[in-house]
């Protein structure tokens, strides 16, 4: 009977190779599977580089994986995109509720996982795992890439023994906050751009060809009472930006550093988060992906067994939005004395009414999460819309508004050649 050479993992993740004998490959793997060992490798003496498989162990140390040595450790302060935390989530949601061992899964995602800060975190947790504690416990290591709301639903799932279920509503809330997070900075870049091009061009017209042509003008019509008041009104605008540009960038740059000290402020924050739900356009957005952010996370958080007090302060953590937070404190407050949470959001201001009403529905039947799991797919469709509304009134009138100010500097500064052309035409 053929022999065949494996490395392979055991149950505590531990790497150890060894030689079985079996009719074919199909059959070895099986030997090791029902022997609790879950094979890497797999290689017929003869036919493959057996050779290679006896130096990996030699320089794994006969077969144990090895620890990451602290050098390689993150540091607490260590983070990630949430693009890659939500694939690591929906990956190891995937080989958890395929009948892997936690450990296990994190062996298998730490060695293909190509971003090196993540890699290096999978280790570590995989290390401590091994170690003894919990899936929790050791996410607590990486505050900046797993949040509250991360750690207490696996802490729920660990207790609950549905680890595999936890993870996969995490996976999906993952998914679900990216797709809305992309709608809506993509609605917000797309002005911002055309914003930063039209001021772009405007500042090269006045700084650069205004000028050039404010010469001409001078040359050949020797007076600039002669000038149409359009044109007038350009060069001395133009002259106005020339003269006073660095104070022009001091200001905005004090601006931005005036908004950022009023922002770092809780009544500053206030009146900022305030001003945002109130905006005419944007404000519809921002206040549509509050709502859908809370009813998820507080739907997510108590469907999986995390506590509803705990759960509320949670979701004030990740409002986003101090006004919502508000409202948020003031609904735990009121659940804490057993009251409902009805009156705080109708209070608040800002809570529609239909989401208060299918709170309240969800009350009174003792289905709360569900209803606020069906409030965020709600909003979320209604966000989609909004920013599709939005983005295509914004197209048109930034175009708009772009042709405007360009033609009205082209027009100026075409009206007195014009003038000089009819000038030349009527001497000849």
């Amino acid at each position: 009977m053929p022999k065949f050479h494996y490395i392979a993992l055991d149950q505590n993740g531990q790497e150890t190779a060894g030689v079985i004998e079996a009719s074919n490959e199909a059959e070895g793997i099986a030997q090791l599977r029902r022997n609790q060992l879950y094979p890497t490798q797999v290689v017929e003496e003869g036919k493959g580089d057996t050779a290679a498989i006896k130096r990996r162990v030699r320089s794994t140390g006969g077969g144990a994986k090895g620890k990451a040595s602290a050098n390689n450790k993150p540091s607490a302060q260590a983070k990630v995109s949430g693009k890659i935390l939500m694939i690591f989530t929906r990956q190891l949601a995937t080989l958890i509720d395929s009948g892997l061992p936690l450990l296990r899964g994190l062996t298998v995602l730490g060695r293909q996982e190509p971003n090196p800060i993540m890699k290096r975190c999978i280790t570590t947790l995989a290390d401590s795992v091994q170690s003894g504690s919990t899936f929790s416990e050791s996410l607590q290591q990486f505050p900046k890439i797993y949040n509250k709301l991360y750690v207490n639903m696996v802490k729920a799932g660990e207790l609950g023994g549905v680890l595999e279920l936890v993870l996969n509503r995490l996976a999906e809330y993952q998914e679900k906050a990216q797709k809305l997070k992309n709608k809506v900075v993509a609605a917000m870049v797309y002005p911002l751009i055309v914003m930063f091009i039209a001021v772009a061009i405007m500042i090269f017209l006045m700084t650069v060809i205004v000028p050039k042509f404010e010469k001409i003008f001078e040359d050949m019509l020797g007076s600039k009472d002669k000038l149409p008041d359009l044109t007038k009104f350009v060069i001395g605008f133009s002259r106005g930006v020339q003269d006073n540009i660095i104070p022009l960038i001091v200001g905005t740059v004090g601006s931005i550093v005036l908004w950022r000290i009023m922002a770092a402020t809780k009544g500053g924050r206030i009146f900022i988060d305030s001003m945002k739900l109130k905006l005419p356009v944007f404000g519809d957005v921002q206040r549509k992906t509050a709502i859908s952010r809370f009813t998820r996370t507080l739907g997510t958080l108590v469907t999986s067994g995390v506590p509803i007090l705990q759960a509320l302060n949670i979701t004030r953590e990740t409002a986003g939005n101090v006004i919502i937070s508000n409202a948020i404190t003031k609904v735990h407050d009121a659940v804490k004395e057993g009251e409902s949470m009805i009156a705080p959001l109708e209070g608040s201001k800002v809570f529609p009414p239909m989401v208060i009403s299918m709170v309240d529905v969800g009350e009174e039947t003792g289905q709360l999460p569900e209803m606020l799991l069906k409030v965020a797919d709600v909003y979320e469709d209604e966000v989609d819309n909004a920013v599709s509304a939005m983005t295509s009134m914004l197209e048109p009138l930034m175009i708009v508004i772009l042709a405007v100010v360009v033609g009205t500097i082209v027009m100026a500064l075409f009206m007195p050649l014009i003038q000089i052309i009819q000038g030349i035409s009527e001497k000849s």
